[in-house]
């Protein structure tokens, strides 16, 4: 094997000579070693070139990471769009905000987030009324790689936990602070990946969820036993009383909430799309629990409110529909239907000052039906304009919260006024950005089957089709996840720039409803990446575009979307932006949190399962002598759902295989994780890092100083 020295050596002076926007001699990779490895499922050979880069603990991974990312890192820094995104990223991601006031259960106290244009990370303050806002604390001046997630007021904001993670490893250890005199109290807690659940009424402490740390059970399953823990305020961690848990399924997850009105606590169990319901009186804590959805037949959620229980399900409703029933006869001979299934996707419903508002995906935009407690409709809540909507509040307090935004309808966050029947503007997007010189509208197209599909296109208002429009396809389609209008700078700089977005609603998602979302899920994995494609090819066909403008970019599961698209259409796309993705399909399953995605995706375990992933496994499907588009690998340090190794393996076989002279990149970003980074600066420049790849390999003009936001 060659020195770390001659490998950084060569690298260094790897001739990336422009002409147009484009490199035109090939590139020398970092060499990496064969070594195969051969396994036998179900009968069926699989040979693994590049298990060795699984393990990114081992010097010598390390040390072939590192060189990659040199690569990529000189490669990227010589791209003449990176400094403008850079600046323009600047300008419209640096601004001062304020976050939308979170109220607690009882009092007038509020919480909310400030973010100043100059500062990497949000600080919290709150509030009392009459009283000016009060800083909390500011992650600002903590280490640069903590920040905050998950923050839990008490009852009456006079105390609240907050997680800190470090480097986006979603592994927050919980600490409490006393609000009025920001001491931070010295209580810990049991296991990791801790999170507060619910607190008791008179603040003297809480419930959380945790898994047990590394070492205390068998490597990997520090990722499993989720159990639910009672911490009382001034005891010792080891004094945690175990409230709700599993000894036999290591996969069930285990919540414990307290409802609003401090009546009951209410015990929740399951595994992703099937779970279970318990609830016993608050106050009464030797009393038996009552099942009041049991036997993980589907997927429940429930509200209770006053007297009453609301029971959301998309069992034998696929569209989702609402029971209701009384605390003093739960059972479910006793629940009546309170929603009927309609014919569109049922999101979720929330109690607030008195009514409920039960939040519809139609045609994959929000629309919201307001209903009294007797299951009468009352009205439609009103929006600006087809787009997204979050609604948020108390049942027993009047402030009643929407959060709105579209595609050329910036973030904005307003107060219904019940009696006007009006949104009252609560605040605005902080940057005067004038949305009037684009456009976005749906269409709808036919996949491979025939299945018509929606997607969302937004372009300039002034797009000409001439069949060379740069073109930015993503998508996600899993996870019953769906994809909504939303107001994004990164469509904002493409879009500017001339650029058209493509957002497909593929299979797999939960736009409309779950027969949807099974249609894109296990064995019918294929129909998601069929949709993608034939999102592609309709493009092209009504003369937006053509194969050597295509964009795709994608991550975590849309990072398995654009991987599979990739190989099995190389042809049709000249770039690819994968972030975060899973790739190797047969694999998957055997680290972190993906062990638990099984339900999902299949497992290699099962042999009727594996024929399907291996037909579609990005990662086991690359070939030689095939011309690939040009592909950017993201995938950060500290990520516990997708792997690293995922995104290492697939850099390793493309950069082998490729037959032609487009670039295939490996970034390793450190102190990061499936979200990203910590800091400002770190995601706004992995976002220029990506955009500027893609403007670059489309052959995009290098954008002439500032857009304009007025």
């Amino acid at each position: 094997m060659k020195t770390k020295q001659f490998h950084l050596l060569l690298i260094v002076f790897v001739s990336i000579l422009m002409i147009s926007n484009r490199p035109v001699e090939q590139i020398i990779y970092p060499e990496t070693p064969i070594r195969t490895m051969t396994d036998t499922l179900h009968g069926i050979t699989v040979t693994d070139d590049y298990r060795w880069l699984e393990n990114g603990d081992d010097p010598e991974v390390v040390n072939w990471s590192e060189q990659q990312n040199l690569l990529t890192r000189q490669f990227l820094e010589k791209i003449p769009h990176r400094a403008f995104l850079v600046d323009r990223l600047n300008e419209l991601w640096r601004y001062d905000d304020e976050g939308v006031p979170r109220q607690v259960k009882s009092g007038d106290r509020t919480f909310f987030t400030v973010k100043r244009k100059d500062q990497e990370k949000e600080m919290f303050y709150y509030q009392d009324p009459e009283s000016d806002p009060q800083l909390l604390f500011n992650p600002n001046l903590w280490d640069r790689d903590e920040s905050i997630q998950g923050f839990s007021p008490s009852p009456d904001g006079s105390l609240a936990a907050y997680g800190i993670t470090r480097g986006g490893n979603e592994n927050p250890r919980i600490r409490i602070i006393d609000v009025g005199t920001r001491t931070v109290l010295p209580d810990t807690l049991q296991g990791h990946f801790q999170y507060v659940t619910s607190w008791l009424p008179d603040n003297s402490g809480f419930y959380y969820n945790a898994k047990p740390l590394p070492g205390s059970v068998p490597p990997g399953d520090e990722f499993y036993w989720s159990t639910s823990y009672l911490h009382i305020l001034g005891t010792e961690a080891d004094m945690d009383r175990k409230i709700f848990y599993s000894d036999s399924d290591k996969a069930m997850y285990h919540i414990n909430s307290v409802t609003e009105d401090n009546r009951f606590l209410v015990y929740s169990r399951g595994k992703f799309y099937k779970n279970e319901f318990l609830f016993r009186p608050l106050d009464k804590p030797e009393a038996e629990l009552f099942p009041l959805v049991t036997g993980f037949t589907g997927n429940y959620s429930v509200d209770f409110l006053d007297d009453k229980i609301l029971i959301s399900t998309e069992e034998n409703a696929s569209n989702g529909m609402v029971y209701i029933t009384d605390v003093n006869t739960p059972g479910r001979e006793n629940w009546k239907i309170f929603i009927p299934e309609s014919k569109d996707k049922l999101r979720y419903i929330a109690g607030i000052s008195g009514k409920i508002y039960a939040l519809y995906s139609h045609n994959a935009t929000s629309i919201v039906k307001i209903y009294d407690l007797e299951g009468n409709y009352l009205r439609d809540l009103p929006l600006p304009q087809p787009g997204s909507v979050y609604i948020s509040g108390y049942w027993h307090k009047q402030d009643i919260w929407v959060s709105f935004s579209s595609f050329t309808f910036p973030s904005t966050t307003f107060k219904y006024n019940w009696d006007k029947d009006v949104l009252e503007l609560h605040k605005s997007y902080p940057l005067d950005i004038d949305v009037s010189s684009y456009s976005s509208e749906q269409i709808w197209y036919n996949s491979l089957d025939g299945t018509p599909v929606s997607m969302f296109l937004i372009y300039p208002r002034e797009l000409v089709l001439n069949g060379n429009n740069p073109v930015l396809l993503t998508g996600y389609g899993g996870f019953n996840v769906s994809i909504t209008p939303y107001f994004s700078t990164t469509n904002l700089i493409w879009v500017e720039n001339g650029g058209v977005v493509a957002i497909p609603n593929l299979r797999g998602g939960g736009e409309y409803g779950e027969s949807w979302h099974k249609a894109g899920m296990l064995e019918n994995k294929q129909n998601v990446f069929d949709d993608f494609i034939a999102a592609a090819q309709w493009l092209i066909s009504k003369n937006y575009t053509n194969p050597s403008r295509i964009a795709i970019n994608g991550g975590s599961n849309g990072g398995l979307l654009v991987g599979a698209a990739l190989v099995q259409r190389p042809d049709l796309f000249r770039v690819v932006d994968c972030q975060v993705p899973l790739l190797d399909m047969i694999r998957y399953h055997l680290f972190d949190f993906a062990r638990s995605w099984t339900v999902e995706y299949g497992s290699a375990e099962d042999p009727e399962q594996l024929q399907y992933l291996l037909a579609y496994s990005p990662y086991h499907n690359v070939n030689r002598d095939i011309e690939y588009p040009a592909v950017l690998l993201t995938a950060s340090e500290n990520d516990a759902r997708t792997d690293p190794f995922h995104a290492r393996k697939m850099a390793a076989v493309l950069q082998r295989c490729q037959s032609g002279n487009n670039p295939v990149l490996l970034r390793i970003l450190g102190k990061s994780g499936h979200q990203g980074g910590t800091t400002l600066t770190e995601n706004l420049e992995a976002n220029a890092d990506r955009l500027a790849f893609l403007m670059h390999e489309l052959d995009m003009p290098v954008p002439k100083g500032n857009q304009g936001d007025k």
